[in-house]
């Protein structure tokens, strides 16, 4: 990437990329190669290698140059889609669907509970505004909690995803259970 990209949290920690981790991109390209939507597939792949589900500036640079794709088009689909992390995720991750119908059946009180259970400061977790995303890590790198901006399960709501498991109906009760239960590794 060009030094205009913003700068991560994580960015500086990993410059420059293992050969073990040039090896896994160049086999995610040859994978996806001549295929539409290539470039996804090949940032999905990438990702899904990482042990903490990131994309890392150095791979970016990297990918970006394998595939003659601009950097500034790598950046921009990684920036542009939810699915992909430019930080380091927690082990467990809790999404928390910030949607219309979610809100007005409290899914705000839900982030701010599961925030405040996991030792989040009011700073990290919290006056943001309705309309940003959030994506925060315990210290511990145990859990990252996000929010979306819609799951399209409204007729469930509130919805919260852990670990891309879907749960429907969600009060605080059944997500501390599920917190719980994974503090506790049963899950």
């Amino acid at each position: 990437m060009t030094s205009a990209a913003p700068a991560t949290t994580h960015g500086a920690a990993q410059d420059t990329l293992d050969a073990h981790e040039r090896l896994l991109i160049d086999q995610a390209i040859a994978r996806h190669a001549n295929r539409p939507g290539a470039l996804l597939g090949v940032l999905e792949d990438v990702q899904a290698a990482n042990a903490h589900k990131f994309l890392s500036m150095a791979a970016l640079r990297y990918i970006a140059e394998r595939t003659g794709v601009p950097p500034s088009t790598v950046y921009g689909a990684t920036t542009f889609y939810s699915l992909f992390n430019l930080d380091p995720q927690g082990d467990n991750v809790i999404c928390v669907c910030r949607g219309t119908a979610c809100h007005t059946r409290g899914s705000r009180t839900l982030l701010e509970k599961l925030c405040f259970d996991l030792g989040m400061s009011e700073h990290e977790s919290g006056e943001t505004k309705e309309t940003e995303k959030l994506a925060i890590t315990t210290p511990d790198n145990r859990f990252t909690v996000r929010t979306v901006a819609c799951f399209g399960q409204c007729a469930l709501a509130p919805v919260v995803e852990v670990n891309h498991h879907i749960l429907s109906h969600v009060n605080e009760r059944t997500l501390q259970r599920e917190v719980k239960a994974l503090t506790q590794g049963r899950k």
